[in-house]
């Protein structure tokens, strides 16, 4: 049975939702589901814009069927070729011969390689190229990385709308509703809408960016993404969120502590710094990066503007679900952030330096000051040291000066460490004879402690 709403007075949105499979691209979970829209106008011409994935193609072709109402399919717009709104473009060039494929020269290839077929009378746009269906004029424009190089994007300067592939969308099915100003968007929606960006698109801000200044020179007024609603009221809202997380620009003056904690001594000292920060007035995020999955830490650390990483130290590297994260924000661009450590290790702390040579690979990331240090856990009178940091973090959160009561620095420790097990041999000198009690290596597995 066919489940279609109405956009405008000829243009249909006849997409599905998918409320079953747990992850999104087989990465992001989307627990509360994933929409996959795709339009038919009924103009002069008919034109569909975009299919859809696979998961929900039984609803889409029932969809379709009944809007044609028995007319024919003269165009199909291929603005993103990703298999999410493409994989069943090759199964409606079968139903629908006599549709002609509107796509650029990257999306014809993309159409060879993922259906194995070559569209009949495919009509090749650049940039600016025009289409007329009759009372309604399409203009289209390139969006490479928005969020693949074959991405583009079409205007109908008759209504005035933007159908924009990948650009605005959110993960979550549309429950009966598909405008934006028919829910509450910043509190039930904006967290999931960020989570997409910042996942999918998050590394291509320099291109998001370009698009967004082409659509600057349009009168837009409603843009139909291909996931999450349509936008008809309140444009500028979801623009100037874009705009900043184009420019890596946070939305909240706050702390984010992301921990990883394998006893409990890390996620203690975490969750003092919390309290001292909450005492101070700055708002305070915290997450288990063991347990929440990486995409919603992500979406956080574009979210506020400060970061604070905490891990053990595990097999002389960083703890794998901290280094996974770190990883991640750098493979998707994260900068402009200001940021404060706390490692751990119980014989060789190292996860501290080598966070921060990853953040030393990312833009304009400001360490605040050195990582503080855990031995097992936080020693008796140290939370002293989680004070000063809450201090440091608060002040420069308030763009204030900070001034910590600052202790005498105490002397690094001396002597040579295993470069196999981490043991620490605390001395001036090294015997040549010296064996680790732990790995039973020679001394020339040692080196001096930096």
């Amino acid at each position: 049975m066919y489940c279609i709403r109405k956009v405008t007075n000829d243009l249909l949105w006849i997409g599905g939702n998918d409320r079953q499979t747990p992850k999104f691209e087989a990465a992001h979970p989307v627990p509360r589901g994933m929409s996959y829209n795709s339009y038919l106008l009924l103009d002069e011409k008919t034109v569909l814009f975009d299919t859809v994935d696979r998961a929900v193609q039984t609803q889409f072709f029932e969809n379709l069927e009944q809007a044609l109402h028995g007319r024919k399919l003269d165009y199909v717009f291929v603005h993103h070729m990703e298999p999410d709104h493409a994989a069943t473009l090759g199964d409606l060039m079968i139903r629908y011969p006599e549709a002609r494929i509107v796509c650029n020269g990257k999306s014809v290839n993309m159409i060879r390689q993922f259906h194995c077929a070559d569209p009949n009378h495919a009509i090749l746009v650049n940039e600016g190229d025009t289409i007329s269906t009759g009372r309604h004029t399409f203009t289209f424009a390139n969006a490479p990385m928005v969020h693949w190089p074959e991405v583009m994007v079409s205007y109908d300067s008759t209504d005035k709308i933007l159908f924009s592939a990948d650009a605005f969308g959110t993960f979550g099915a549309l429950n009966g509703v598909l405008f934006a100003d028919e829910l509450d968007f910043d509190r039930d929606w904006l967290d999931e809408a960020r989570r997409y960006y910042t996942n999918i698109v998050g590394k291509y801000g320099p291109q998001v960016t370009a698009l967004l200044k082409k659509a600057a020179g349009l009168d837009i007024q409603m843009i139909c993404p291909l996931h999450g609603p349509v936008w008809r009221k309140d444009l500028g809202y979801i623009l100037d969120k874009y705009s900043k997380w184009a420019a890596y620009e946070p939305e909240e003056q706050g702390v984010l502590i992301a921990f990883a904690s394998i006893y409990g001594g890390t996620e203690t000292a975490a969750a003092i710094l919390a309290c001292r920060l909450s005492e101070l007035g700055i708002r305070t995020e915290m997450y288990d990066v063991s347990v929440t999955h990486y995409s919603y830490v992500l979406s956080d650390c574009f979210k506020y503007s400060h970061i604070v990483f905490a891990s053990p130290t595990f097999n002389n590297g960083i703890f794998d679900p901290m280094e996974h994260l770190l990883r991640d924000l750098l493979h998707h661009n994260l900068q402009n952030r200001k940021v404060a450590l706390i490692q751990n290790g119980s014989w060789a702390p190292a996860s501290g330096k080598l966070m921060t040579q990853v953040l030393c690979e990312m833009k304009n990331m400001e360490l605040l000051q050195e990582p503080i240090t855990l031995k097992s856990a936080l020693a008796p009178g140290q939370e002293k040291e989680l004070e000063e940091l809450a201090q440091v973090l608060a002040a420069s959160v308030k763009g204030e000066a900070s001034t910590p009561v600052q202790e005498p620095a105490a002397d690094k420790p001396k002597g040579f460490v295993c470069k196999i097990c981490g043991f620490i041999y605390e001395s001036d000198t090294l015997p040549p004879d010296f064996v680790c009690p732990i790995c039973r290596r020679p001394a020339s597995d040692f080196e001096p402690v930096t």
